[in-house]
């Protein structure tokens, strides 16, 4: 299981920290990543790790501005959100793929086998 908190409404320029925690099973054999999907839009890709914890990949309209990392000993994934902009408002969702996705599909949200419930983050003035 794995529950993704820490959204809220915040204004442009603001940062937000992103936490997704696991839970109920073993996660050892896999890695997780964010995606997001805004109103009337798909799921996109947002942040992950390469297989063994790095590089760390970035969608391009992220790139700069957020940052992945986790505690392992926590079970825990994070996502430093900075210089939010009204474009970031979404629901932000944790996933988790297994170790052997190949590198090519690691941005499909196909290629992620368990799903957080998401958290809404919502950039308004």
């Amino acid at each position: 299981q794995l529950q993704a908190f820490g959204g809220g409404l915040v204004q442009p320029g603001d940062s937000l920290r992103l936490s997704c925690a696991a839970s109920g099973r073993t996660f050892s054999n896999y890695v997780m990543g964010w995606f997001r999907q805004a109103p009337g839009k798909e799921r996109e890709f947002v942040a992950t790790f390469g297989r063994s914890g790095s590089p760390l990949y970035y969608a391009d309209s992220v790139k700069g501005r957020f940052t992945i990392s986790r505690d392992n000993a926590k079970n825990t994934v994070f996502l430093q959100m900075d210089t939010l902009t009204v474009d970031d408002t979404a629901v932000y969702y944790c996933a988790a793929r297994k170790y052997g996705t190949i590198l090519s599909e690691i941005r499909n949200v196909r290629s992620y086998d368990y799903w957080g419930q998401g958290t809404l983050v919502t950039v308004s003035s």
